[in-house]
């Protein structure tokens, strides 16, 4: 479900090399994957939806578009599917705890309630940005694939996904800023740790999960890289992939904050929530998730962009970077011009 995007495409790319047959449902706004079986449709639509029911029997379907669509859309797909599926793997998201993103997280850390069958005004955002109505309705996606599909399926719950074929933006624009050089804002402290993941390593443990290697059904995992990156690392890497002679200037949250920069979007990655970066995956890695280090994932989407790697058009890409007139504005503040 959505195999020709970001994730959905590595998904299939990894499923094929492993030489399993793949039928990839989508639109048609981003093409088609070579060697899958692409069958076109809207799964808003029971039609369409029973019309991709034909094209069964599968071993397992893997859902990496819900995220577009509110609850009672996936319990759509996964109620008119089931009598042709064996397993359902559902692409969620750590949003859907009740603690993100202020408190350290596990499996067994609360959940946002929704029901299953709602539509897209339900829930709502918090005054300090938690919880988030996207946190609702995912949380209301789970529990309509669970409804339909009751153990036989499996949850992933990433943060954030970066690598090659982004289409949100957060890391082709911090590339991009570093191969402009000069003095770069950068958000303090650098011994931070962040835990994105790349594409590549979550959509093979997805296909791992669609195998039921794992062996036992009705399980959850938060996708988190386990080591992560310092601030410190990530930039460096960043300046030395793009062979830039820019460097960090490090500005802590009242500076930033002073100027008004949003947190998440304006600097992509940055968030000062203790929760953000203390995703616990232990059970992903226990189960056979492996993260490549995060500086091989910003070498190789920086050679995907040199290579005129062009991702899918997405809205989300223009919320991220710092206009250049504030950034300056921040430098001068401090002490740089």
């Amino acid at each position: 479900m959505g195999g020709t995007w970001f994730l959905g495409r590595a998904i299939v790319d990894d499923a094929l090399q492993r030489g399993w047959e793949v039928t990839a449902f989508n639109r048609g706004r981003s093409g088609a994957v070579e060697g899958a079986e692409t069958v076109r449709g809207d799964r808003t639509s029971p039609e369409d939806m029973k019309r991709l029911a034909a094209h069964g029997p599968w071993d397992a379907v893997i859902d990496t578009s819900s995220s577009e669509f509110p609850p009672r859309n996936v319990l759509l797909a996964a109620d008119t599917l089931r009598p042709v599926a064996a397993r359902w793997v559902h692409v969620s998201t750590v949003s859907v705890y009740q603690g993100w993103p202020h408190h350290p997280l596990t499996e067994d850390s609360q959940l946002l309630a929704c029901p299953p069958d709602a539509d897209e005004s339900f829930g709502h955002t918090g005054p300090d940005g938690s919880p988030t109505k996207y946190g609702f309705q995912k949380a209301g996606g789970e529990a309509a694939v669970r409804a339909a599909f009751g153990d036989d399926v499996v949850f992933l719950r990433p943060g954030v996904i970066l690598g090659p074929g982004e289409y949100v933006g957060r890391l082709p624009w911090w590339l991009t800023r570093s191969q402009h050089g000069g003095p770069i804002v950068v958000p303090a402290p650098a011994a931070q740790m962040i835990q994105p993941v790349d594409v590549r390593d979550v959509a093979a443990f997805a296909v791992d999960q669609a195998a039921g290697t794992d062996g036992r059904p009705g399980r959850a995992f938060n996708i988190a890289h386990p080591e992560g990156i310092s601030w410190a690392d990530f930039i460096a890497t960043c300046l030395a992939v793009t062979g830039s002679t820019g460097s960090p200037v490090w500005a802590d949250e009242a500076a930033l904050t002073s100027h008004g920069v949003k947190q998440w979007t304006e600097l992509p990655l940055w968030r000062t929530h203790s929760g953000v970066w203390s995703v616990n995956a232990s059970r992903a890695v226990a189960a056979g998730l492996r993260c490549r280090p995060l500086a091989d994932t910003i070498a190789d989407t920086w050679a995907w962009m040199q290579a005129d790697g062009r991702p899918v058009e997405h809205p989300r890409w223009d919320e991220h970077g710092v206009d250049p007139v504030k950034e300056a504005q921040i430098l001068a503040t401090l002490g740089h011009s």
